[in-house]
């Protein structure tokens, strides 16, 4: 999957984006370059959804009859749109708990846990995103308020990347190559147990009550890249109590 994002929606973390990337003879390409390659990587069976400057989505349908280890979906309601990578364990008891019905798949049900965050706000969003049980990557766009919310589950089974493109434009992908290519040396893993949402930054949804800290990374050369991003085990947000939908979902920043 591929997700491109105008910085002005976006505002991903400063320490992504390396002065190294614009040294050298690579240097990061524009969001259309990137969203080229990686359609011609998968001509047969890929997509893409254009939201004018805001945003681009594109999506490899799987292979009909095979299995993969890692499925992948994709699915838009009410003008938000989830791509989702890997599968939950206890997708059942979430559609119950959600009054969904049992064949919701991930993506319907990331869509209306979203909704239920942004419209009413009844739990913090690092414990909807923690009761999730599974090997799990996903991005939300929310076309209407032009919202990113990004999650990476803390097993390990799935992997997603992001990064800087030439134009400031942040880009998330699972495949390393098209960041590689896309984002120069501003690129870094996506930190596991985490969440990003456009208006509220990057937060481990594992430890809500502890800052996140910048790791500098230096590639095989020597040269600075985007950086790596860790739970600050020492320094804690200062967190004031919720009361129902009376605090907005998204201001975890601020506590």
């Amino acid at each position: 999957m591929l997700a491109i994002f105008h910085k002005a929606f976006a505002h991903p973390p400063e320490e992504l984006n390396s002065p190294a990337s614009y040294n050298g003879s690579k240097k990061p390409k524009h969001p259309e370059e990137t969203l080229t390659d990686f359609l011609s990587h998968h001509p047969h069976n890929s997509f893409s959804m254009g939201f004018g400057h805001a945003a681009v989505l594109a999506y490899v349908k799987p292979d009909q009859g095979s299995y993969s280890k890692h499925p992948r979906l994709f699915c838009g309601f009410d003008d938000i749109y989830c791509l989702f990578l890997g599968s939950l364990n206890n997708l059942c008891s979430l559609n119950k708990q959600y009054g969904l019905t049992k064949c919701t798949n991930e993506a319907m049900f990331v869509i209306e846990a979203y909704r239920t965050l942004r419209d009413r706000g009844p739990y913090p969003a690092d414990q909807v995103v923690k009761d999730l049980d599974g090997s799990f990557a996903f991005v939300v766009y929310d076309s209407k308020g032009g919202n990113v919310f990004a999650a990476l589950g803390s097993d390990g089974g799935e992997q997603l990347y992001w990064g800087i493109a030439a134009d400031g434009s942040v880009v998330i992908s699972d495949e390393l190559e098209v960041i590689k290519e896309g984002c120069a040396k501003s690129f870094a893993p996506f930190p596991k147990g985490c969440m990003f949402h456009s208006e509220g930054g990057l937060m481990s949804f594992e430890h809500p009550m502890n800052k996140m800290k910048a790791m500098p990374r230096v590639d095989s050369k020597g040269a600075m890249c985007g950086a790596n991003f860790k739970v600050d085990k020492y320094t804690r947000v200062n967190s004031i109590p919720r009361v129902g939908s009376e605090v907005n979902w998204t201001d975890w920043a601020s506590h």
